[in-house]
């Protein structure tokens, strides 16, 4: 299992030496350290036994995985969903899978649901209201639950790979390579290549079936080309949100987490600013990705076009790869895209409560922005 000692220790020192100490960031801190290295350990110990149970998972092949990828706030939820109603052709990640991405672990967890159903449930009702209490929060921004499909994030927070480490440490700068994997030395990306493509492995060998996996990862607009390298059949799915748009919405996410452990950093400071900055790097970095992979193994959804008609958009994804509509999965779009069609979402934040300006932007995007016909 690979993992970035090396950028854990930076954040480390960065978090409990870079600001004036403080009794609330140290307890973060070091509540993060004890449950991190916990989870970490157990996952390996999972891994042990997956080497001596299931010693298949090895042989797994990894055909034609899709990757959706595009900066938050950009319909990669709404995007997996629908193309998650494809139980015949696809497999993706459920929250809790991520967080424990062992076959040991899950056909554990798989006996324990069966021994509570026939008791009647009572485990599942408490872990139900753990659920709301632990991740109620998010709901109306991203609702998460255990069981419900989720990015991978968890999958590269193990090996310390992980943009979302930033909650923690407000460091983009100085820890730019959390959010932009393709920036790491050649070795590492490679091994983390492999840990990626073992948990992978893990994924299809336990609930597969011969299906693809179907995979929703923000963080990956940075390791876009670390992942055409490690899967050269790859397809990759990205969508294209006014910037103006996302970026604010983005940042947004991650201030109210800084300010619980560091009250002391300003909404509109230069920590809001260093993430737009790696936000902003993203947009960049997929664009110039487009001119790097085969045509017929990428396609870009315009946002406007997926609210406006969700059915619709996924249908011109489905004939771009090539892909049959089964009548199964027709009927099962048509009636969760109708309930999706003309979302708007409820978190909307202006970039200028942030410190930004759409002048900021432009001049670091315009030229994406005409290639996109996004109004300037």
């Amino acid at each position: 299992m690979f993992f970035n000692g090396r950028l854990f220790l930076r954040a480390l020192r960065l978090h409990f030496l870079g600001r004036r100490p403080t009794v609330r960031r140290w307890a973060y801190g070091i509540l993060f350290v004890t449950l991190f290295l916990s989870f970490r350990l157990v996952v390996r110990v999972g891994w042990g036994f997956d080497r001596v149970f299931f010693p298949g998972f090895r042989r797994q092949p990894v055909r034609s995985p899709v990757f959706i990828i595009a900066p938050p706030r950009s319909g990669t939820t709404l995007t997996q969903r629908l193309l998650g109603l494809d139980e015949e052709r696809f497999i993706h990640w459920k929250l809790y899978q991520t967080i424990l991405p062992s076959i040991t672990l899950q056909r554990l967890i798989a006996g324990i649901r069966r021994i509570d159903r026939w008791a009647g449930g009572a485990l599942a009702r408490l872990v139900g209201r753990v659920e709301r209490w632990g991740l109620g929060g998010w709901d109306g921004l991203h609702t998460m639950r255990l069981g419900q499909p989720e990015e991978d994030d968890a999958l590269f927070l193990y090996a310390f790979a992980s943009e979302a480490a930033y909650l923690l440490f407000p460091y983009p700068r100085d820890l730019w390579e959390l959010g932009f994997l393709d920036a790491l030395p050649a070795g590492s990306r490679r091994r983390l290549t492999a840990h990626y493509r073992s948990c992978i492995q893990r994924q299809l060998f336990a609930h597969g079936g011969g299906r693809t996996l179907l995979s929703k990862a923000t963080q990956s607009c940075g390791f876009v080309e670390s992942l055409l390298e490690g899967f050269p059949d790859a397809r990759f799915i990205t969508i294209v949100r006014h910037p103006y748009k996302s970026v604010a919405s983005h940042v947004s996410l991650f201030v109210p987490a800084w300010q619980r452990h560091s009250p002391e950093i300003a909404q509109d400071g230069p920590e809001a600013r260093e993430y737009a900055e790696l936000a902003v790097e993203w947009y960049r970095h997929l664009h110039a990705f487009r001119d790097r992979v085969p045509a017929s193994q990428y396609h870009c959804i315009d946002y406007r076009e997926l609210v406006q008609d969700p059915e619709a958009t996924v249908r011109s994804v489905y004939r771009h790869f090539g892909w049959e509509v089964s009548e199964t999965f027709a009927s099962r779009l048509r009636e969760e895209a109708w309930r999706h069609r003309g979302f708007s979402s409820r978190h909307e934040y202006s970039l200028e409560a942030f410190g930004l300006s759409r002048e900021w932007v432009q001049e670091r995007l315009g030229p994406i922005l005409e290639f996109h016909g996004l109004e300037r």
